[in-house]
């Protein structure tokens, strides 16, 4: 279930509201150029700022365009454990096919914590993904605990977002076959893949779902060269996407792709600088996407 490209999609608004007309129109998107699963309301998602309402929503949304054609993986994390127990209830209603559970953040727990933090969430009976991300929530995940977690049923996948290819070496190393091995930064694929991962969570995908399920395809086929030159290509774009917080820069360019109809973020993040826009714009077209 979890191999290959999977989209991190972003949540579009318009006039401070969700739009629905163009998270539909994205999906479908997203399935007609091969991606092989969604991944609504995680951080590209702009999930701290979605009333629960819109919450459900959005979710109720990927889950009816998807169809089964490709899982939905709902980001369902919280720094509480009671609220993600019950966001992962209320997505399993929804009719998802498994969360991505981020490491609590502030908190700062322990790893006997984590572990405790992530076995009772799998307890709500539906397959789980870790999301690893030290620069966001302040707390490392150590290989020892995921190798822990992973021989409970439910902790299916992680998304590793570490930056730490000799950690992620490791993790894999523990876990082998117990645990799927995602990255979490596009720029970091291709490594990832190379010590055992199986795809990647992704943020550039939202704009080019067909060059990185290229990437993905020619690993599994053996053409580490052509991964590696198709790779290289998107780097630039890659990079670009992280000039300023995810997702601005990501919502930026696919409005300027046409692709939704605003780039509208909601506070505390705000609009791209005009310099960066600019950046951004000369990087799409030098990239041939615009």
């Amino acid at each position: 279930m979890f191999t290959g490209i999977f989209t991190a999609i972003v949540t579009p608004f318009i006039n401070g509201e969700l739009d629905e007309e163009s998270l539909r129109d994205l999906i479908e998107f997203q399935i007609a150029k091969g991606i092989d699963g969604i991944v609504p309301c995680g951080t590209t998602g702009e999930s701290p700022t979605l009333g629960f309402d819109e919450y459900k929503r959005v979710i109720g949304i990927t889950v009816e365009i998807a169809r089964k054609r490709v899982p939905v993986v709902a980001g369902a994390g919280s720094n509480a454990t009671a609220k993600a127990v019950e966001l992962t209830r209320c997505t399993k209603q929804l009719g998802v096919d498994a969360t991505l559970q981020v490491a609590p953040y502030y908190n700062k727990p322990t790893q006997e914590g984590l572990y405790q933090h992530f076995k009772k969430v799998a307890e709500v009976g539906l397959p789980l993904v870790i999301y690893n991300v030290p620069g966001r929530t302040g707390i490392n995940i150590t290989p020892e605990t995921v190798a822990d977690l992973s021989k409970i049923p439910e902790v299916a996948a992680i998304k590793e977002a570490s930056g730490d290819i000799a950690q992620i070496a490791e993790l894999s190393r523990l876990c082998g076959d117990r645990l799927t091995l995602l990255s979490g930064d596009d720029a970091m694929t291709l490594p990832v893949l190379s010590v055992g991962g199986k795809g990647v969570i992704s943020v550039i995908s939202n704009l080019l779902p067909d060059k990185m399920t290229e990437i993905y395809r020619a690993w599994q086929t053996g053409d580490g060269a052509g991964a590696l030159e198709k790779h290289a290509q998107l780097l630039p774009v890659m990079q670009a996407m992280f000039m300023e917080s995810n997702p601005i820069p990501i919502k930026t360019a696919l409005m300027m792709k046409g692709l939704i109809k605003s780039s509208e973020l909601r506070l505390p993040l705000c609009a791209m600088s005009e310099t960066n826009g600019e950046k951004l714009a000369q990087i799409l077209k030098e990239a041939g996407v615009l």
